[in-house]
């Protein structure tokens, strides 16, 4: 055969192997579009249940108290804190109160603020919640009459705080259980304050997701340990007595203090399972007492007992434990969340806690705790307080109100 005439063969086979390809192609496309009309045109009824969405779910914004405190802490949460403009008067600091209750009760039910440039933001609350709390300069700057305890805490022993971290005229706690949602509304309230006030500290903190445990189980921080095991429960007696303010413009409302704890994680982890357990007081395994003789996740809920000793006559639970050190007549509400920063240098961890605890007077619940914990308490070794700011949360308001009209109206 010459040479022309089989180059001519080899080029049509080509081409026809080519028209192959391409034409099996075009028909998987086809079939695949066909597959996609037949889907589309489908019955309602054959189409699988929706199933229900966590971000659909709410938490109301009005009521006695406000929304955040009692409620069951979500998965994420921004503890903003913020210093008044000097300029701010009083009347200043009411219009300011009035376009963030307003600009929070919309977001808590899915809706976007009047000015929201990104609304579609704002359709998932994912049971968002926004809380208000006013420092002691605010407070004096409004002609208030404060708490006794609405100031600084003493200083303490341990305390290695930095102002980044400490003080503030007003404080947002921003939670919800989707970041995203968490991210918005904090824009949209910086964004109501620009006028009144600047940013003084931003603090984030988590938990485990929602849904990713049962509801009611007692948080983990990062050294692996239960925290909040002894937490009244809200909705009781105890819990009424312990948290609400029944005083003034605060009735209905409570103390907040947040304490931002570093936990030198690589120093824990050179420290073996028995020597943390004594640490703590608790079993890490299950958050049992050392005196515990129950088993299961209940036991995590034993009371301590803190006469029981060894039978060489040592304390079962040590007299440097956290559990002993923290123990007494003083009820506090711990609403805590963990944090976790980029490491610097040849650490592997910049972790902690956002120590936040809730009570009705800071001076007579939380300050004899934290005396007895800066005397003796083991932790002390691997924690080390590095933040501190407290906060008066007003009571709540109706639709129509806003967050702090007891003292500002």
């Amino acid at each position: 055969m010459p040479a022309g005439d089989a180059t001519a063969r080899a080029r049509r086979l080509v081409a026809t192997r080519r028209q192959f390809l391409l034409g099996g192609a075009a028909a998987g496309v086809g079939a695949v579009a066909a597959m996609g009309i037949d889907r589309a045109m489908r019955p309602a009824a054959d189409a699988p249940v929706a199933q229900p969405l966590h971000g659909e779910e709410t938490i109301p914004f009005h009521g006695v108290h406000q929304a955040g405190l009692d409620t069951e802490p979500q998965a994420h949460a921004v503890f903003l804190a913020l210093d008044l403009l000097p300029e701010v008067d009083r009347d200043g600091l009411r219009r300011l109160m009035r376009i963030l209750s307003d600009d929070a009760s919309r977001l808590t039910r899915g809706l976007p603020p009047l000015a929201d440039t990104e609304p579609e933001l704002a359709v998932t609350p994912a049971r968002l919640t926004v809380t208000f709390g006013f420092g002691p300069g605010l407070v004096s700057r409004v002609g208030g009459r404060a708490p006794e305890w609405l100031a600084p805490l003493p200083a303490f022993g341990i305390d290695r705080l930095r102002p980044e971290f400490s003080d503030g005229d007003l404080l947002l706690q921003v939670a919800a259980d989707d970041q995203v949602t968490v991210a918005h509304a904090v824009r949209m309230l910086l964004k109501d304050a620009r006028s009144f006030a600047r940013l003084r500290w931003s603090q984030r903190g988590f938990r485990r997701a929602h849904g990713s445990e049962r509801s009611g189980t007692t948080m983990r921080n990062l050294f692996g340990q239960v925290d909040g095991t002894s937490n009244p429960v809200p909705g009781t007696p105890e819990f009424e007595r312990a948290v609400w303010s029944n005083e003034g413009w605060m009735a209905g409302g409570t103390g907040l203090v947040l304490r931002r704890i570093h936990m030198d994680l690589d120093g824990w982890d050179r420290l073996d399972r028995s020597g943390r357990d004594q640490a703590l007081g608790r079993f890490q395994s299950n958050g049992a007492p050392l005196t515990s003789s129950s088993e299961g996740a209940r036991a995590e809920f034993d009371e301590p007992d803190l006469a029981a000793k060894s039978a060489v006559g040592f304390p079962l639970i040590p007299a440097f434990s956290h559990v002993r050190r923290s123990r007494g007549e003083e009820v506090i509400f711990r609403r805590a969340y963990n944090y976790d920063e980029s490491p610097v240098g040849a650490e592997v961890s910049d972790s902690g806690l956002l120590f936040v605890s809730l009570q009705a007077d800071v001076a007579a619940q939380l300050v004899p705790i934290q005396r007895r914990l800066d005397e003796l308490d083991l932790l002390n070794e691997w924690t080390t307080p590095v933040g501190s700011a407290v906060f008066a949360m007003p009571p709540g308001c109706e639709e129509g109100g806003f967050i702090g009209e007891t003292l500002l109206v």
